[in-house]
C-alpha cells in the first residue's frame, strides 16, 4: 500500500470529543460525519467516556466500597446494558469484532470488582480505586468509537493514551510528567503519521494516563480538555478544538438562562480567569500549555458544525460589555472560628490551607472577619465530612449544605438581577472586573 507522507513541519490538529457527543449511536455516527470532514490532513482525536457513565462509575465505586454486592450487580449492569445497547445499533454484525473488545473490557471491570470483594483488607485508597474503575468508561468509548470509525472507512487508530501520557501517583488529580510524556507523545504520534495512509486518524482516550508502576491515573473531572491540550502542546499543534452541544462559549449555561449568547473571541487571559472559577465548557488545567504554546482553541458546535464558535487566542487588549456568568450547584459553606473566641490571624490561616491541603478541598471563595474565616468549596461527600471532623478538633466549625455560588465576570447592577432573584445571600466578594456570590 502506497503510504501518504506528512512533510515537515507536520501541523496537527487536535480534536476533543465529550461525553455528550457521543452519547448514543446517533452522536457517534454524527461524531463520524464530522471527522469525514476534517481528516485530509494529520488528526489526532482525544474522547471522553459516553454521556454520563463516569457517573454511573462513580455510583458502582460507591456500592463497591460500601461491600453492597446486590447494588454492585445492578449497578455494573446498568453500565453493561447502556454500552451493549448502542453497540447493537452501530454494528447490526452480531459477530462483529467489537462485541469482544468490549465484552473483555467490561468482563476486567466486573473481574477487579469481583476481586475487592474476596478481601476485607482493601490495599489501597479511594482515589486509587477510583482510578482503576472509572478509567474504564474511556477505554469503552473509544474502543467503539474506533470500530465504528473503521466500519464507515474513515480509518482510525486506536492508541493506549496510558502509553503516552506520564503522571505521578496522585491519584484523581495527577500532574504530569511532562518531559517524559512529550518524548513519548512525539515519537508515537509523528511515527504514525509517517508511516499511515492519508486520512488515518489517531484516536485515543481523554481523562486518563499512567504512573511509574503502570498504574491508572486520572486528571481530574472533565480532564479530557487537558487531554487534548497536553498532545497539543508536545506536538506544537496548530490549533485544538473542544466540540460541544452548544454554539461555542456562552456566556451563561443555556439551560439556567435561555437567552445566552455565543461569545465569539476570548483572551487567553480571560479564558483562565473563567476556567479558575468554574466554567464547566474549559477545564481549568487546559488552557496554560496552549498559551505558552500559542496555540488556538476553538470551542465550537457538534450539533452545528458551520457556525464558527468561539476563538480562545492571545489578545492583549480584551474588552467585553457582556456580562459572563458562572453557576456552581452544590456547594457547602464552611465557617471556621477559633474555640476562645480570638482573632483569626495569620497563623490560623496558614494551619487551616494546610489542613485544607491535606484534604485535596480546593476552594471556590473565601472570606475572613475578625474571629471567622469562611470558605464555600464543592459538597464533595469523601472529602469535606472528614474535613469537618478534622477541623472540628481546634475550631469551632460550622457549615451551611445545598448553596450556589455565582461568579459574574464584568457585572454590573443590571446583571446581577437573575442572579439574586428570590435567593438569601450567605456570602459576597467583588472585585473591579468579578462578583462572587454564595446563595440559597
Amino acid at each position: 500500500m502506497l503510504l501518504f507522507l506528512y512533510f515537515c513541519p507536520m501541523y496537527i490538529n487536535v480534536f476533543k470529543f465529550g461525553g455528550a457527543s457521543v452519547c448514543s449511536a446517533e452522536g457517534i455516527k454524527n461524531v463520524a460525519r464530522l471527522l469525514r470532514q476534517f481528516n485530509s490532513s494529520p488528526l489526532v482525536v482525544v474522547v471522553s467516556a459516553m454521556g454520563k457513565t463516569t457517573n454511573a462509575l462513580e455510583v458502582l465505586l460507591n456500592d463497591y466500597i460500601n461491600k453492597d454486592p446486590l447494588a454492585v450487580v445492578e449497578s455494573f449492569q446498568k453500565v453493561w446494558d447502556y454500552h451493549f445497547s448502542i453497540i447493537g445499533e452501530l454494528f447490526p454484525d452480531k459477530d462483529h469484532i467489537v462485541y469482544g473488545e468490549v465484552d473483555s473490557l467490561l468482563n476486567q471491570l466486573r473481574g477487579y470488582i469481583r476481586k475487592g470483594h474476596l478481601y476485607d483488607d482493601m490495599p489501597h485508597s479511594y482515589d486509587f480505586e477510583y482510578d482503576q474503575v472509572v478509567s474504564f468508561g474511556e477505554l469503552i468509548s473509544a474502543a467503539i468509537l474506533q470500530h465504528y470509525l473503521v466500519l464507515e472507512e474513515c480509518p482510525a487508530k486506536l492508541l493506549d493514551v496510558r502509553d503516552l501520557v506520564k503522571t505521578d501517583s496522585t491519584y484523581r488529580d495527577a500532574r504530569v510528567d511532562w518531559k517524559t510524556t512529550e518524548t513519548l507523545i512525539q515519537d508515537s504520534i509523528h511515527g504514525f503519521f509517517r508511516e499511515s495512509s492519508r486520512g488515518t486518524i489517531a484516536l485515543t482516550q481523554g481523562f486518563i494516563g499512567s504512573d511509574s508502576e503502570g498504574n491508572t491515573t486520572t486528571l481530574g473531572r472533565e480532564g479530557s480538555d487537558f487531554t487534548a491540550a497536553i498532545f497539543a502542546w508536545c506536538l506544537q499543534a496548530k490549533e485544538m478544538t473542544i466540540w460541544k452541544d452548544v454554539p461555542g462559549v456562552m456566556n451563561a449555561d443555556p439551560k439556567w438562562m435561555p437567552d445566552s449568547v455565543c461569545l465569539e473571541t476570548l483572551s487567553y487571559r480571560e479564558a483562565i480567569e473563567l476556567a479558575y472559577y468554574g466554567a464547566s465548557v474549559i477545564h481549568p488545567k487546559t488552557i496554560k500549555p496552549l498559551e505558552n504554546a500559542n496555540i488556538i482553541l476553538r470551542v465550537r458546535s457538534f450539533v452545528n458544525p458551520d457556525l464558527p464558535g468561539t476563538e480562545i487566542r492571545n489578545i492583549r487588549e480584551w474588552k467585553i460589555q457582556t456580562p459572563i456568568y458562572i453557576r456552581k450547584q452544590n456547594q457547602i459553606l464552611i465557617s471556621i472560628s477559633p474555640r476562645d473566641f480570638s482573632f483569626i490571624i495569620e497563623e490560623n490561616l496558614s494551619e487551616i490551607f494546610s489542613i485544607l491541603a491535606r484534604f485535596r478541598v480546593k476552594v471556590n471563595v473565601m472570606q475572613n472577619s475578625a474571629i471567622s474565616f469562611s470558605i464555600c468549596v464543592d459538597a464533595d461527600p469523601q472529602k469535606i465530612k472528614p474535613l469537618i471532623e478534622f477541623l472540628r478538633r481546634d475550631y469551632e466549625t460550622r457549615y451551611n449544605e445545598g448553596l450556589e455560588l455565582f461568579t459574574v465576570r464584568h457585572y454590573s447592577e443590571d446583571a446581577m438581577v437573575p442572579v439574586l432573584n428570590g435567593r438569601k445571600t450567605l456570602m459576597e466578594l467583588r472585585s473591579r472586573h468579578t462578583i462572587q456570590v454564595v446563595v440559597q
